[in-house]
């Protein structure tokens, strides 16, 4: 509460402040909460904001305790702090305070205590003023100035957690697309690209990764977690390297996703998250895949001149179903000699095209992938991802991650046992 001349009322705006006039320029006249046991020292604060910031809404409480109650209902713009108070002495005011509220402090001091303000300041306060030597127009200034600088103390602040979250992003992105591990193949021609989404605000869990075993087998994973953010991203990775390494213990078939399943259950953050995905197996014959598909979107298939959507029967997304529950049967694909396939997420599909609920689909996926079938393998992924980009760029951009693979052997096939 705040003393006038005629007792104590709860909060003073004087109309014909900045905002009540409604001037044109930006600022708006802050809220401060004065802390003061002293009658007659909270009078003379009245007083310099009656003279110089009549717009400002001040709120006067007599101790830590009720200050802190006072934060509790409407964090102000800036603290007016009393070093010698009935429940704090000293700098221990402005640590207390620090910890209710990350506002802007100014410490009031005596004229003997000058040295105190310093000290505050190195403390954390914003400034200090001496009671009895303080100009109206010095007052309403030290306010402000401490206000901005706080702010500038909050982007700086908020600015080096960016950097770190950043950093971290890069080493999530790091695990999340891996250098694919092949041995000396130079007849295999391996493609991968990732895109973030949406202004890259949050790190989604799109997932792939390509693995070669000594049988010459080529193994290629991609997979999508539910959600974005960082949990959902070590999910990703978690998933992908637990893939890598069931393929090269040898594990194979519907035991790779029941496993995956299991750790997706003990690692997710909540019942919701789920993870789609593709176990691609291409044999070394260079003639024959075999596929597992949790719930992911279909493939396509590029042979010669010609591009067709191939979508195996497949199971549920893991972590959708209770555990033991799942079937995920394995499919045999035939591949023409010198075909490619092409995985990806369903963020390459699924951005906006249109003011409504217009999306490219996958049918226009198709469309934009024969229209780029003589392309070589490098270009006509980025031509995809490009096609997707433009057409979603006037409607919000892309808003989930693109992951894509292709996949293609630069060789004739081996004689099959048969031919």
């Amino acid at each position: 509460m705040l003393p006038t001349q005629h007792g104590l009322v709860g909060v003073r705006v004087v109309p014909g402040s900045a905002t009540a006039t409604g001037a044109a320029w930006a600022w708006q006249e802050p809220s401060v909460l004065l802390i003061e046991d002293d009658e007659a020292d909270a009078l003379l604060v009245e007083e310099l904001v009656a003279d110089c910031t009549p717009g400002m809404r001040l709120t006067w409480v007599r101790s830590l305790a009720d200050a802190r109650d006072a934060m509790a209902k409407e964090t102000p713009d800036c603290v007016l702090l009393d070093l010698h108070l009935p429940d704090s002495h000293g700098l221990e005011g402005v640590a207390r305070v620090r910890q209710h509220a990350d506002v802007a402090v100014v410490v009031l001091t005596g004229l003997a205590e000058e040295s105190a303000g310093l000290a505050a300041v190195a403390a954390g306060a914003q400034d200090y003023l001496v009671k009895g030597r303080v100009e109206a127009e010095l007052f309403g200034r030290a306010v402000r100035y401490a206000i901005q600088r706080k702010l500038a103390e909050q982007a700086a602040a908020a600015l080096q957690a960016g950097q770190l979250r950043a950093e971290e992003n890069r080493r999530l992105e790091r695990g999340l697309l891996p250098t694919p591990l092949l041995g000396d193949t130079p007849d295999l021609e391996v493609v991968a690209r990732y895109l973030p989404g949406r202004e890259q605000a949050l790190l989604g869990g799109d997932f792939y990764d390509v693995v070669q075993t000594p049988d010459g087998s080529v193994h290629a994973l991609i997979g999508d977690v539910s959600g974005h953010g960082p949990d959902e991203a070590a999910l990703g990775v978690g998933l992908r390297i637990a893939w890598r390494t069931l393929v090269v213990s040898g594990a194979t078939g519907a035991r790779q996703l029941s496993t995956l399943e299991e750790i997706l259950v003990a690692e997710r953050t909540g019942e919701q998250i789920f993870a789609t995905l593709t176990s691609l197996h291409l044999l070394p014959d260079g003639r024959s895949a075999r596929v597992m598909r949790a719930g992911h979107p279909g493939m396509l298939l590029r042979a010669g001149d010609e591009v067709q959507w191939v979508e195996v029967p497949g199971g549920p997304a893991l972590g959708v179903l209770p555990s033991g529950m799942a079937r995920w049967p394995v499919e045999d694909v035939t591949l023409p000699a010198g075909a490619g396939i092409v995985l990806f997420t369903d963020g390459l599909f699924e951005g906006r095209t249109g003011p409504g609920h217009e999306r490219l689909g996958e049918q226009g996926l198709l469309q934009a992938a024969r229209a780029s079938v003589a392309l070589p393998a490098e270009e006509f992924v980025d031509r995809l991802i490009g096609h997707a980009e433009a057409l979603a760029e006037d409607y919000g951009g892309l808003a989930d991650d693109v992951a894509v693979v292709h996949l293609r052997w630069n060789r004739q096939p081996r004689p099959s046992k048969e031919s």
